[in-house]
């Protein structure tokens, strides 16, 4: 099991053909496949994560959502754009080890919260 660094930095990041998965190899080892739709509910803008956790705002209907663009944002971070026009909050190296190093806690928090709230991973017509 590969420990949080400090300093988090990418070798590579790879987008998959469909633009539905973000890889990222971190110089410490750690490799992690990023979904298009567990980034975009858990976007670090305000607009999700609020201004506290008591403000984080449960994202339904990302299921189809793939990733458009990404931008970099000096040596530190990437922008992200999504295919549902979703382009705000910075990934910084370390909100994406973090992501990565906390997903089997963060990913079923996510889908308890969705079925609490009567809300769903599918697109609502």
């Amino acid at each position: 099991m590969l420990l949080e660094t400090k300093n988090p930095t990418p070798l590579e990041i790879r987008l998959s053909k469909d633009k539905k998965n973000l890889t990222v190899t971190f110089k410490s080892g750690l490799i992690f496949e990023y979904p298009a739709e567990y980034l975009r509910v858990e976007s670090p803008s305000a607009e999700v994560q609020g201004h506290g956790a008591e403000e984080k705002v449960t994202v339904g209907g990302k299921s189809m959502v793939t990733i458009t663009d990404i931008k970099p944002v000096g040596n530190y971070a990437i922008q992200i754009i999504f295919s549902d026009g979703h382009d705000t909050g910075f990934y910084t190296w370390e909100n994406l080890q973090r992501l990565a190093l906390s997903y089997d806690s963060i990913w079923p928090d996510y889908l308890a919260a969705l079925e609490e709230k009567g809300l769903s991973r599918d697109f609502a017509f």
